[in-house]
């Protein structure tokens, strides 16, 4: 059987457009909870259910602002208890990611949570518990052992891409890395045995594998470990001469951006590994530089974020499945990038002071430009905003700004201790995953198809395992019969040529047959080809009329889709605006409620203040109610007492005027004599007893005088006239009588009173009126009866004369 021309290698079909543009998938965030210490009584996290975990504040500080029990929840994708499985846990998180990164798209996975909370643990595992890098090493070569390409046929570039190499120049490359002296990260590691310290932890029992991979293709993967310390980033695999009189420090690294918008580490040392042991010798070296301290939360602390990175390069074979396709194009890059980030922590609890505390500094500053951009990228969607994220603040976010910008799946393990001591940062731990998750990220264009036919691996190899031509002739020329002996004896032998002559002929014949039944197979395999190619092109005619039916079926329904996506964004946008909105109103409404609440605890201080007062008010004017109506009561019985001795004094002058008129009446009337006359006569008037003294206004009596009752001299009008006058007695009376002076002192005392009074009473008429009538009442009483008695006495007087 004759070979075929090898055929050339088909050029690279345009890719296909991917059928998954426009969708996202949020950020996976799993949880898993630390075990408890025995030197920690109290527990502050409880695990309810596969999704959920309850926190609650320990008994130091239980009591919230408000007096209140606060307990809060939070939801994950999935949450692990404190009596998970490595296994378990690289099955539910990490599996997928090493299954999209061996069908050509990228993944991102991190550990997040406070220092002493497992991320390590997470990351690394323990002897006899390998976590889950180790795992995704022993899956990644599980399922690639048999498809990989010899070493130094891939060749990375100081561009962040791949090269392909042929047979040739792989052999002169590794003859040349053979010959050079043998450096750690140069021997070939697949002869050495591993390690102790890290056997048990990449001694995986249960290997996975991917099942779907493409076995026309070859691969091979190389590791890079890199770790952001200070905001710098160093390269954990660079071999650095070692100069003992003056050691060099280490070199930080730029990060640059590639032909495709990808961030990458520029001069940064990328090792090509063939096997697990390999590959975890490369972060196992890695790792013994990486920066750690021994801090009052953790003996052994992360002082930087380190970043372990497994490429996957992959290359279809040619036509004949014997050799790599030697174009660049073709070469798929994948790329997953396990992150063990720093622990977040509090300075006051480290006790960390000079460079321990500008690590610390460093660390959470990072991290919060991390949730800086969540906060932005979450913003951006759900409230259709174009606000700018903050990757370039920090190199942390600037080198997997990609992965958020859709070139990969993104999964967060947050990692938490439910001690008491770390319940503030847990809280803020789990605040920020709460609102990571929310995050949603463009989903990875799928594998383009490169218009190569499958199988072509196999098929070759079944070709080289049939039997060559010359094999298949020699069993052809068993099956003819044998060919008699051609020695001839003597010259008369005629027996000999015609047994040659007639077994050549029955060969001919017979190979005459098997040519016309060759022929015959050939025509009805030819017509049997032609039939079936035109079966194959009736069916891809068929094939090709339902896939444009599906196709344009396929365009209707993405621009349905895309209708529907456009009005619910604009949906979700006007749910936005009402609940701003709403929210607007809210707050109005509670600041409206808050000033209302605020005028009433007001108007109730005024009306207490007002009652109080009124109260107040009630008792002074009661008291003075009171002492009016004792003033009011001693000034009248003074009144009384002042009446009763001006009567007293009116009845002596009554009295005495009745004297004076009898006395008058029984004398004779002789006319005296001019002498007599002229000699004042007093009439005699018996002695009274003095008046009642005044209690308030003490009226000053007359000095006692023995002599004074001398009788009164009565004067006649004329000469020829011996009556006595009347008027002339009463006034001569009325000027020597103590009435007046009585009078005189009374009475300017009652006009100096009056006033007095009257302001009294004219200050005390709003309060209480009654007073002011009751005593204004009595002094009209007194004034009338003052006018009757001299009216009386008038009449008296009158009468008499």
């Amino acid at each position: 059987m004759m070979k075929t021309a090898r055929a050339k290698p088909p050029r690279r079909a345009a890719p296909k457009k991917p059928s998954n543009t426009g969708q996202k998938d949020p950020v996976g965030v799993y949880c898993r909870v630390r075990p408890l210490s025995p030197t920690d009584q109290e527990c502050c996290i409880e695990v309810i259910n596969e999704t959920t975990v309850q926190l609650h504040p320990p008994d130091g500080c239980r009591v919230n602002r408000n007096g209140e029990y606060k307990e809060t929840q939070y939801s994950f994708k999935q949450v692990f208890g404190t009596q998970v499985t490595q296994k378990d846990l690289f099955n539910s998180v990490a599996k997928l990611l090493v299954e999209d990164l061996i069908h050509g798209k990228n993944g991102l996975l991190f550990t997040y949570g406070v220092t002493g909370s497992g991320k390590t643990y997470t990351m690394t595992g323990s002897p006899g518990q390998g976590g889950l890098l180790p795992r995704c090493l022993h899956m990644i070569f599980n399922s690639i052992t048999d498809f990989q390409a010899k070493r130094y046929v891939f060749k990375t570039d100081d561009k962040n891409g791949i090269e392909v190499q042929n047979e040739v120049d792989a052999l002169l490359e590794r003859q040349k890395r053979d010959n050079q002296p043998q450096v750690v990260t140069r021997t070939p590691l697949s002869r050495q045995k591993p390690e102790t310290e890290f056997a048990d932890m990449i001694n995986i029992e249960d290997g996975c594998k991917v099942e779907e991979i493409d076995e026309d293709s070859v691969y091979s993967v190389f590791v890079s470990y890199i770790e952001i310390y200070n905001n710098y980033i160093y390269d954990l695999l660079e071999e650095v001469p070692i100069d003992p009189i003056k050691p060099k420090p280490p070199q930080s690294k730029i990060l640059r951006e590639d032909h495709n918008h990808n961030m990458y580490v520029a001069g940064c040392t990328e090792v090509e590994v063939k096997t697990t042991e390999e590959a975890f010798d490369v972060f196992w070296r890695g790792q013994k530089r990486r920066r750690i301290a021994n801090t009052q939360l953790n003996r052994e602390s992360s002082r930087s974020h380190s970043v372990f990175m497994i490429k996957l390069a992959q290359a279809p074979l040619d036509a004949d499945g014997d050799h790599v396709l030697q174009e660049k194009e073709q070469v798929t890059v994948s790329q997953l990038s396990l992150v063990d980030l720093a622990g977040s922590e509090r300075t006051n609890r480290t006790k960390a002071e000079g460079s321990r505390l500008r690590e610390a500094g460093n660390i959470n500053q990072s991290l919060m430009t991390l949730r800086t951009c969540i906060e932005a990228l979450r913003e951006n969607q759900m409230c259709g905003t174009n606000k700018m994220v903050p990757y370039r603040d920090s190199k942390l976010t600037h080198l997997f700004k990609n992965y958020f910008d859709g070139e990969g799946k993104v999964r967060m393990i947050v990692c938490v201790n439910p001690k008491a001591d770390d319940h503030e940062e847990s809280l803020q731990v789990m605040r920020f995953a709460e609102m990571t998750q929310e995050v949603e990220v463009a989903r990875p264009v799928d594998k383009p198809i490169f218009g190569l036919t499958p199988g072509r691996r196999y098929r070759n190899q079944a070709f080289k395992d049939e039997p060559e031509e010359q094999a298949v002739i020699e069993m052809l020329i068993q099956s003819f019969p044998a060919i008699p002996s051609c020695e001839l004896l003597d010259a008369n032998d005629d027996q000999t040529l015609p047994r040659l002559i007639e077994a050549l002929e029955k060969r001919r014949r017979i190979r005459q047959m098997m040519a016309e039944e060759f022929n015959k197979s050939i025509t009805s395999f030819r017509s049997m080809l032609q039939d079936f190619n035109g079966v194959v092109a009736a069916k891809e005619n068929m094939a090709q009329g339902k896939m444009t039916e599906r196709e344009r079926t396929i365009v209707s329904q993405r621009s349905e889709i895309e209708r529907l996506e456009k009005k619910v964004k604009t949906l979700e946008y006007k749910i936005d605006i009402l609940e701003k909105t709403t929210t607007i109103y809210e707050d109005e409404k509670r600041t409206l409620q808050q000033d209302l609440e605020v005028q009433n605890q007001k108007l109730q201080r005024q009306l207490s203040d007002k009652r109080r007062i009124e109260a107040r008010l009630q008792g002074m004017v009661t008291e003075n109610a009171m002492k009016w109506e004792k003033e009011c009561e001693r000034r009248v019985a003074a009144k009384q007492l002042e009446m009763q001795n001006k009567l007293w004094v009116k009845d002596e002058k009554l009295k005495q005027l009745k004297a004076i008129v009898t006395e008058t009446k029984g004398d004779a009337p002789e006319r005296p004599s001019r002498e007599k006359d002229r000699e004042p006569k007093v009439p005699i008037r018996s002695i009274s007893p003095s008046p009642v003294p005044f209690p308030g206004n003490p009226v000053s009596q007359p000095p006692h005088d023995p002599a004074t009752p001398a009788r009164l001299q009565l004067h006649r009008r004329s000469n020829s006239c011996s009556s006595i006058s009347v008027a002339s007695c009463v006034s001569q009376w009325e000027q020597k009588t103590p009435q007046h002076k009585t009078e005189s002192k009374v009475c300017p005392n009652r006009r100096r009173l009056e006033p007095e009074s009257a302001r009294k009473y004219n200050a005390a008429e709003n309060r209480t009126g009654y007073q002011t009538s009751s005593i204004q009442a009595e002094l009209e009483e007194e004034h009338l009866n003052n006018s009757v008695t001299d009216l009386f006495c008038l009449d008296l007087i009158s009468d008499l004369a």
